[in-house]
């Protein structure tokens, strides 16, 4: 694997001239263009899937399979041309439009109202012109369908009956459609099925534009990284679709530490691994091959939770346990789940150049996890605050070369902020090591600290695009619940950080460090 620099940017994150209030598929190309004048060869999104109304951070999605409409570029979708779109808006939703572009944060609700209100007018007219008629156009949404089957079909039932219940999620349904008896759901595919077909539409819209942007983000020579979450929501259409490979009865979380006494609970159902072996992992297999069609590599989000889940009853302050409970089981299970998966991300040959699963192994990790996921080539994270054998930090010019390495993660703060946060002595020592100087400005130096982590050893160091920029804003601070969350915005268009003398004077600097390191 050769060595890369890439950037932690959600897509929901991008902003051009011409978006909507939030990322497009089709601004990934721009985005992947602007990063290579820094050095950087490899863009990482946060997950992508489609969320439920009301809902920001992407790790509630309601499946793990469709991407999220939200994302789509309603101007590059072929049903749809301006004059459409003006009457379809009107001059509320232009209003509406330009307000969400122009705003410093992601306005969910304004944007998807505005989207899904385009695609319905798309899909008629698709369903008009060309599905009634049996074009080419048909035939190719019809072999989408029959490739995309084993997700795709539950997804869009899923969907219809959950709008033809007022957006409640299936646990609220009547007995025969929540437990999937088969009169009720053919008596739904029978009723609905205008719009169980508008959701394959609008699936087959969204990875015709993710595949184009693919591959022009391949002519630049920039790689696009997922990341996939440990589980799905319990009202997503997955745990509907296989309600008993879930242990519905149990909650996951998080063991007591220092900062809970009582353990976290997450809501979120965890895994039946029993059950899941009885079709050899089917569903977890699925999920790997899906993300390795999407991506050229991607992270595994709570790599611990495939070795040993934190589950505790429903009812109030019932104590949890680890399952299994003893660490040969949890290693042993950890390896088939971890197996299975690559054996699918195997099957797929992509474009990355190295392991294409990437293990999230952050927090309290046992050391058999590590073990195990490097006999499996499977490489973990070095976040360089974290990095300390007691009182000292870890030179990351000693981090094995199957690693990534960063200042910060989504969660955390970017390095420009977090060093107000390091105490005097955790300061003086990077400084020393980072060669930064007492009358340096902050400008220079981000550039110290970015240069001595592109120097680790690990074949990939990340930083988050508020690194790159010399900003401080947070895309998220865990245990806080808030607009201030899963809604940052790059502060200008991309256009115009272009067009900034100063950004590109650092973006050159940037490039010059990276080139330096080897990367």
């Amino acid at each position: 694997m050769r060595r890369q620099a890439g950037v932690v940017l959600p897509l929901f994150s991008i902003r051009t001239r011409r978006d909507w209030g939030i990322g497009q598929i089709t601004d990934l190309p721009v985005c992947a263009a602007w990063i290579a004048r820094a050095g950087h060869r490899l863009i990482q999104v946060l997950p992508a899937f489609e969320l439920s109304a009301g809902e920001t951070s992407p790790y509630g999605a309601l499946t793990a399979f469709g991407l999220d409409a939200i994302y789509v570029d309603v101007d590059a979708v072929e049903d749809l041309d301006a004059s459409s779109i003006d009457q379809a808006l009107g001059e509320a939703g232009k209003r509406a439009r330009d307000a969400a572009r122009a705003a410093e944060r992601v306005d969910y609700a304004s944007v998807r109202a505005l989207k899904t209100n385009l695609l319905r007018v798309a899909f008629d007219r698709f369903h008009e012109r060309e599905w009634s008629r049996t074009t080419p156009r048909a035939k190719a949404l019809a072999t989408f369908m029959q490739d995309e089957r084993s997700w795709l079909d539950d997804l869009a039932l899923y969907s219809a009956l959950r709008e033809s219940h007022d957006g409640w999620g299936w646990s609220t349904w009547p007995a025969a459609e929540r437990d999937r008896a088969p009169p009720a759901l053919d008596r739904a595919r029978a009723v609905d099925g205008r719009r169980v077909l508008e959701v394959a539409y609008v699936q087959w819209t969204l990875q015709g534009q993710w595949e184009r942007a693919r591959a022009q983000m391949r002519a630049i020579g920039v790689e696009l990284m997922g990341d996939v979450p440990f589980v799905v929501g319990i009202e997503s259409a997955d745990v509907w679709s296989h309600a008993s490979q879930f242990q519905m009865q149990l909650s996951l979380g998080a063991p007591p530490d220092e900062f809970s006494a009582d353990g976290q609970d997450w809501g979120l159902p965890p895994y039946d691994w029993t059950a899941m072996d009885t079709d050899d992992l089917a569903w977890i297999r699925d999920r790997s091959r899906r993300a390795a069609r999407l991506y050229d590599r991607f992270r595994l989000d709570h790599i611990v939770g495939y070795y040993r889940q934190w589950v505790r009853g429903k009812e109030a302050r019932q104590r949890g346990h680890f399952d299994p409970d003893k660490d040969e089981a949890q290693k042993a299970r950890g390896l088939r789940v971890l197996r299975a998966m690559l054996d699918e991300v195997a099957k797929d040959t992509g474009g990355a150049d190295g392991p294409r699963a990437i293990a999230e192994d952050l927090g309290v990790i046992p050391p058999f996890v590590r073990e195990s996921l490097r006999q499996l080539e499977m490489p973990g994270y070095r976040v360089l605050p974290w990095e300390k054998d007691g009182p000292r930090f870890r030179d990351p010019r000693g981090f094995p070369t199957a690693s990534v390495a960063s200042w910060s993660t989504h969660d955390t703060a970017p390095i420009d902020a977090w060093w107000d946060e390091f105490s005097d002595r955790d300061r003086a020592a990077l400084a020393e090591r980072a060669g930064v100087q007492p009358e340096d400005d902050a400008d220079r130096r981000s550039l110290l600290l970015l240069a001595d982590l592109y120097r680790a050893s690990s074949d990939l160091a990340l930083v988050l695009v508020q690194e790159l920029l010399g900003i401080r804003d947070r895309i998220n601070t865990p245990g806080t619940v808030g607009e201030h969350n899963w809604t940052f915005r790059l502060p200008r268009p991309i256009e115009d950080l272009e067009a900034d003398d100063r950004l590109r004077v650092r973006f050159e600097a940037i490039r010059h460090r990276v080139e330096g390191a080897g990367r």
